[in-house]
């Protein structure tokens, strides 16, 4: 089976959707399951994890309203206040869910760097575990060091980085990028996403040679057992279409063995979710 363990849906809002910048226009509309699922009968995939955009309880709802009415949406990623004393209320409702699969802050938007590190957010963290929920880590490469102190924290989450921490390619920024996610990648219970790396480049002159020491980092930090691919469908339309997109990671990972292809492109994604 093949999945996309990243894509995202919405119904386009400019105030709540205003991260949408003026390079980025081609994306303010909506966009809902009928045409992605048009757009994955093209590309050969199966199914896939729809990931929050906005931070709110509605927004888990919406995303959970169309997995239930659509079969290809295997999974989804919502949005609770982990740092809410009442959290445990939202946690159990939602675990009733079969679909809900986990949970994930808009860490990157946050100003302090140690957001990760925040008492009532850790508090928050430390529930997860008990309802099966994993969290996906959306970060900033100058947030790295607070997610390896983060993850050592909690050696039973299961954790997944999405878009490869998000390193400046469009700057050649590597090293200090590089050296944590080595570090991150040593601790076991972290996965990491080969997902939103054409829009870290140049949109209109990205190449695949310049995404591929980025991927080959990854791969020798998680192994082909850790990787999940994902689109970032539509936000990846402003770098290209989705075969492009989806041919950046076929084409790297084409010198691996078909049993570590299979499992980059879906089998990891399928356990890491828990996907039916």
């Amino acid at each position: 089976m093949t999945i996309d363990s990243h894509q995202h849906f919405w119904k386009y809002e400019a105030v709540k959707h205003n991260w949408i910048d003026d390079t980025m226009s081609v994306i303010r509309k909506d966009f809902l399951p009928a045409e992605l699922k048009n757009v994955y009968t093209a590309n050969g995939i199966d199914g896939c994890v729809a990931v929050q955009a906005d931070q709110t309880l509605e927004e888990t709802d919406f995303l959970l309203d169309l997995a239930q009415e659509n079969d290809f949406i295997k999974g989804v990623v919502g949005w609770v206040d982990l740092r809410n004393p009442e959290l445990e209320d939202d946690l159990s409702k939602y675990s009733e869910h079969p679909k809900l699969k986990g949970y994930r802050h808009i860490v990157q938007g946050e100003a302090d760097p140690n957001f990760l590190l925040r008492p009532n957010f850790l508090r928050g963290i430390s529930m997860l575990e008990k309802y099966q929920a994993t969290y996906d880590i959306l970060v900033f490469p100058h947030q790295l060091g607070a997610v390896l102190e983060f993850v050592k924290k909690f050696p039973h989450q299961k954790f997944v980085i999405d878009h490869i921490a998000k390193p400046y390619i469009k700057d050649g920024f590597y090293d200090g990028w590089a050296l944590l996610m080595q570090e991150i990648g040593t601790q076991e219970n972290v996965y990491c996403k080969l997902s939103g790396m054409t829009t870290e480049a140049d949109y209109k002159q990205w190449t695949a040679e310049q995404i591929t020491p980025y991927m080959e980092l990854v791969l020798n930090a998680f192994g082909s057992n850790r990787l999940l691919y994902g689109s970032d469908w539509p936000v990846c339309l402003v770098a290209g279409n989705y075969e492009k997109t989806k041919a950046v990671v076929t084409n790297f990972i084409s010198k691996l063995s078909p049993h570590e292809q299979e499992a980059i492109m879906g089998k990891n994604a399928v356990s890491f979710y828990n996907l039916h």
